[in-house]
């Protein structure tokens, strides 16, 4: 990715994460707002209610966000065991200073080695169907355990993220009547420069994967930095078609 150099105190380096896109939208504050608004409602109305942490850039406001004005809403961590060293390091450090409980949940260990035994460690690259089960062992599993007496679960999800999540509600009732689950989406309608205008107004703690121009981190074998021009979730299953890229924590049915 060719970027311009920042120029400080006379050195050059390359310009971080918060210096490339801290740029708030006009209705920033409002966006914050609505988002408290949003987490307060679901201590309210939908408990017991947690936090998904993917520990990426989205996922540390909203657990700032839940720590800062003392929610009750503790997170969860899916750690898939094939998770880049930064994000570990992350997850420690958020383990260390974080008010909310940060409870991690793991695969079974007897069925990612039965996975890989079967189909080895580079599976997810064969076919989509072979990602899709590897997803199922490492992330969709571990879910499930995870939400297991919930009636809510807040996610990172913003509308501007993908084709494949333009209509991201703030509310969404989907797996109500099924599960009698609610997603909370509150961030759905803030721009990625809103997030890293929160993150430099509040000094949060995140992922040095961004600096390097990841902006959507995952499992390392799955995720790559993208270029100029490429779309926000294109280091994601980059040999996959558009419409397949999600790992069905967040797919329809």
């Amino acid at each position: 990715m060719s970027v311009s150099t920042v120029s400080i105190g006379g050195s050059k380096h390359q310009p971080n994460a918060i210096q490339l896109h801290a740029k708030p939208s006009a209705t920033f504050p409002e966006k914050v707002a609505e988002s408290l608004a949003l987490l307060q409602q679901a201590v309210a109305n939908f408990s017991p209610v947690t936090q998904a942490s993917s520990l990426g850039a989205e996922d540390v406001v909203i657990t700032h966000l839940i720590n800062h004005n003392d929610l009750n809403i503790p997170i969860f961590v899916l750690e898939t065991g094939a998770l880049h060293r930064e994000t570990l390091a992350l997850l420690e450090r958020t383990q260390a200073h974080s008010q909310a409980p940060v409870n991690v949940y793991r695969p079974v260990t007897e069925k990612v080695i039965a996975f890989v035994k079967s189909h080895g460690q580079d599976a997810m690259y064969e076919s989509l169907d072979l990602r899709k089960a590897c997803c199922q062992v490492r992330k969709l599993q571990p879910l499930a355990e995870a939400l297991k007496g919930q009636r809510a679960w807040v996610t990172g999800l913003r509308r501007e993220q993908s084709r494949n999540r333009a209509e991201v509600p703030l509310i969404d009732r989907t797996d109500e009547a099924a599960k009698n689950q609610i997603k909370l989406n509150p961030l759905a309608n803030w721009t990625w420069g809103d997030v890293w205008h929160y993150i430099a107004d509040n000094q949060v703690d995140y992922n040095p994967l961004h600096d390097q121009f990841f902006p959507s981190i995952g499992c390392a074998p799955c995720t790559r930095a993208i270029s100029l021009g490429e779309e926000f979730r294109a280091g994601r299953w980059w040999w996959e078609d558009e419409t397949a890229k999600e790992c069905g924590l967040h797919a329809k049915n």
